[in-house]
């Protein structure tokens, strides 16, 4: 998936020079956290979030607060330089730029011109959709040698009892090299013949493992 395919591209910008007042009243009514800041030709300078308005604006438990500060410009509170991604970036791999940097929002730049964003919300919300965890289904985790043709190997049994897969994720078994855990999100709500099926085919089940083997 793309950056392009989840990006907002409706997004609400300031200027350096425009005052931490006009910031705290677009985070407010558009409840947005982040708002980036651009020059006149839409390259990204900056970005200020809720959180640098607030560390920003004078304190309400203070008896006379000054609310001059809230006249200052944006560039004496804007984070710069800017990461930034682009819309044919892959979904997949902007999110190790999110947990590696412990961002909440990225820019979308395409020829040096902001286009888009992309925030931790948005990529929350596409992981539920590639997991499939938005559809009705069910959980099996299996325990597979890893080796070279196995998922197709394990889905086949799948595919002899027509069950559609929503998704399909690979996960390393422990510190075990030698194994690999496949998590499979099936769409049906009764797994037991596919728990039977992969049972008798010799797979060992993480999830479901409280179902008894079926009588002979």
């Amino acid at each position: 998936m793309l950056v392009e395919e989840i990006m907002r591209t409706e997004v609400i910008t300031l200027k350096a020079n425009d005052t931490i007042k006009e910031a705290v009243h677009l985070l407010q009514v558009n409840r947005i956290r982040h708002i980036p800041i651009v020059d006149e030709e839409h390259h990204v300078v900056g970005i200020v979030s809720d959180r640098d308005v607030r560390d920003a604006s004078p304190s309400i438990l203070l008896k006379n607060h000054d609310t001059r500060e809230l006249d200052n410009e944006l560039h004496t509170i804007m984070s710069s330089p800017v990461i930034t991604v682009h819309p044919l970036d892959f979904v997949e791999e902007i999110a190790k730029v999110f947990y590696d940097k412990e961002i909440a929002c990225l820019p979308v730049v395409n020829h040096g011109r902001l286009v888009g964003v992309v925030t931790e919300k948005d990529m929350l919300y596409t992981f539920i959709q590639l997991t499939g965890t938005n559809v009705q289904s069910s959980l099996i985790e299996v325990k597979v040698p890893d080796i070279p043709g196995i998922i197709p190997e394990v889905t086949q049994i799948f595919g002899r009892r027509k069950v559609n897969i929503a998704s399909i994720l690979v996960y390393p078994y422990k510190k075990d090299t030698q194994y690999k855990i496949l998590v499979f999100r099936v769409q049906t709500m009764n797994p037991m013949p596919l728990i039977q099926d992969l049972r008798q085919a010799g797979y060992a089940l993480l999830w479901p493992n409280n179902i008894p083997e079926p009588k002979l």
